[in-house]
């Protein structure tokens, strides 16, 4: 490989023309990235410990204590209307599906 060739590929683009002061700037910025991560998931886990967790909801009056739960919420939930009358609306008021 000749001088000419040497400065050639050091003037190209990519990891093999990169000098030391790109690759101590590339490293550089990693590190902030990192340390700003660190700093955000230290201000985070002590807002968590700071604030009060949510009370847990208790069973109602008239179920068994100690059951098992089925992962379902107490209380009624709201349901949209059905898939069909959802597309129904849906043609009628000018969208198409």
């Amino acid at each position: 490989m000749t001088q000419h060739d040497r400065d050639d590929a050091a003037q190209r683009p990519g990891k093999a023309g990169q000098t030391m002061d790109a690759n101590a700037e590339r490293e550089a910025a990693a590190k902030a990235v990192r340390d700003n991560m660190a700093r955000l998931k230290a201000l985070r886990l002590a807002k968590e410990a700071a604030s009060p967790t949510p009370a847990v909801k208790r069973a109602k009056a008239g179920s068994k204590a100690g059951g098992r739960t089925t992962g379902k919420t107490s209380g009624k939930v709201e349901k949209g209307p059905d898939l069909s009358a959802w597309l129904a609306s849906q043609r009628s008021g000018g969208y198409r599906t």
